[in-house]
């Protein structure tokens, strides 16, 4: 496998497809499915938001630490 400069700048600044779940409860789940096991979840939108966005962070810094392939987002979701 071919090394690389994608750091974690690199990685924060693509656009991931989100997907939010309404829980039985009244909360929110929240998951990058391209990026297997990020998930987050709250009481509200915004709070599940906040922390898949920690989520994503630990995730990514983990993947790049370990050399981990890490899957860049579909066309349609990659472009603002």
């Amino acid at each position: 496998m071919a090394k690389t400069n994608k750091d974690l700048q690199y990685y924060l600044g693509l656009r991931y497809k989100i997907e939010l779940i309404p829980e039985k409860d009244g909360s929110w789940g929240a998951v990058i499915p391209e990026l297997a096991g990020c998930v987050g979840g709250g009481e509200t939108i915004a709070e599940a938001l906040e922390m898949l966005e920690d989520a994503k962070i630990g995730w990514l810094t983990s993947s790049l630490a370990h050399g981990d392939p890490i899957p860049e987002p579909a066309a349609e979701y990659a472009t603002a």
